[in-house]
């Protein structure tokens, strides 16, 4: 898509045709192609592509921007790219009660942070090196009638001082694919630490290693039902503690830091186990978890939580555990034939298991469901059969 393919859905002629190929329910790209072609006589072939491929984006972004997502323009690359509405609306929040009134987005691409920046009150301008990212950051802000500004402009030569905060998302793409080394990053590394000196917040990759965390810079590790979705870096007076973990669920938001975290120890196997959410994990708050529900660790290097009592807690799934199986995989398989269980689900950390073939090799045909965890326990494999509450 360029530039003028966006104006051109923009247009009167590019949203008829644009509702017509959201309306279509053909799989076939060919078969789409010529009854869209049919409904819109005279419409050039390359701008029906353009709306069926426009419909088909809308489609998949629900996913990350719900409702919204029927209004919006997008890319290929920059929906995935794109931050999820649910978490880039927890971070303008930050910035609202931070009491910021303006935030410079160095690198908008398609505008779904301006979009949450200014949903939130904020006086939100972006910019980016694309000129088609430009025109379709502009294009989202119009559609759903929010205030903004967005220009095409280098990243490296913005004059943040006029911004209460500076916002960046670093591209992690080269020519060759996905990147690991933030000295590729886009812009790069040297220019990130710059930038986090000041106020500013600065999206990452949940993978950063803590040890290329400034000094005094906040790491905020978020998933969105239970799924790791980045790590937010905080600079300056942003910056409220040294860890933090963000999960958001049903029922709303919760976050622990290393504030809540007074250590735990390794426990024998109580009643109940918590697998820990990937949040949690990434931020090295896995003991908090486990003081949270007035336990211990099952072992100092596995992310498996134990307990005597019942909580429920955001930052972790929690299971009964019924019994210990045999670890030993014809054992384990004799084990649940006697139980008649048939569907099962195999969790595993700290061992060397592929829940996948292991299940495939147990050749179970009872008509019962079953849970268990593959794991070590004072440093023996173990095998839980579990109930998920």
């Amino acid at each position: 898509m360029d530039v003028e393919s966006v104006r051109w859905l923009r247009s009167e002629d590019g949203q008829r045709v644009l509702a017509r190929a959201a309306e279509l329910d053909e799989p076939d790209p060919l078969r789409a192609h010529a009854t869209l072609e049919r409904a819109c006589p005279g419409t050039p072939s390359q701008l029906l592509a353009v709306a069926l491929t426009q419909a088909e984006l809308r489609l998949r972004a629900v996913e990350k921007f719900g409702e919204l997502a029927g209004s919006m323009y997008f890319t290929p690359d920059g929906l995935e790219q794109a931050t999820r509405l649910s978490v880039a609306t927890h971070r303008a929040a930050r910035l609202a009660v931070f009491g910021a009134a303006s935030v410079v987005d160095l690198g908008c691409g398609i505008g779904g942070d301006l979009v949450a920046f200014a949903r939130a009150g904020l006086t939100a301008a972006g910019v980016d090196l694309d000129p088609v990212r430009v025109a379709v950051a502009e294009a989202n802000l119009a559609a759903l009638g929010l205030p903004g500004a967005v220009g095409e402009a280098d990243a490296l030569e913005v004059d943040v001082a006029p911004f209460d905060v500076a916002f960046a998302d670093p591209a992690r793409r080269t020519g060759r694919g996905r990147t690991f080394s933030p000295d590729a990053w886009t812009p790069p590394w040297s220019f990130v630490e710059s930038l986090l000196g000041g106020d500013a917040c600065v999206k990452t990759a949940p993978g950063i290693p803590h040890e290329l965390v400034p000094a005094g810079v906040e790491a905020e590790w978020v998933s969105d039902h239970g799924e790791v979705k980045e790590a937010a870096l905080w600079g300056g007076r942003l910056a409220t503690a040294d860890r933090r973990a963000t999960v958001i669920g049903d029922g709303g938001l919760a976050t622990l830091t290393e504030e809540d975290d007074p250590g735990a120890d390794v426990v024998p196997l109580g009643r109940f186990l918590y697998e820990p959410d990937g949040a949690v994990i990434r931020a090295g708050l896995v003991t908090a978890v486990a003081a949270g529900v007035r336990g211990g660790l099952l072992d100092r290097h596995i992310a498996y939580v134990t307990a005597e009592e019942s909580f429920r807690t955001p930052f972790a799934r929690s299971y009964e555990v019924l019994e210990t199986l045999p670890y030993r995989e014809k054992q384990l398989r004799a084990a649940l034939h006697e139980r008649g269980v048939g569907r099962l689900t195999i969790k595993k950390r700290g061992v060397d298991v592929v829940p996948d073939q292991l299940r495939k090799r147990l050749a179970l045909t009872g008509d019962n469901e079953a849970t268990i965890v593959l794991t070590r326990v004072g440093g023996q494999g173990t095998c839980l059969l579990v109930r998920p509450f």
